[in-house]
């Protein structure tokens, strides 16, 4: 884990998206810089395309926490 410095009006709009989403102002910044990393490595993909394999993901990641509780 690291500091990133940004600019002060890119953390303002951090934090009113995080307050609108219901997410912390960290979680924010990751959620951006994760969508942003996928369309960069894959230009072909819309942002609707990009949120589709984030839940895809996150339902395999759920499914792998169930057969490892069980």
């Amino acid at each position: 884990m690291g500091i990133v410095k940004i600019s002060d009006e890119l953390h303002g709009a951090a934090k009113l998206m995080a307050k609108a989403m219901s997410r912390s102002i960290n979680s924010q910044a990751e959620y951006w810089m994760r969508v942003g990393k996928l369309i960069e490595e894959n230009p072909a993909m819309t942002y609707s395309d990009v949120l589709k394999l984030l839940v895809n993901h996150a339902s395999l990641d759920q499914i792998d926490d169930a057969i490892k509780d069980a």
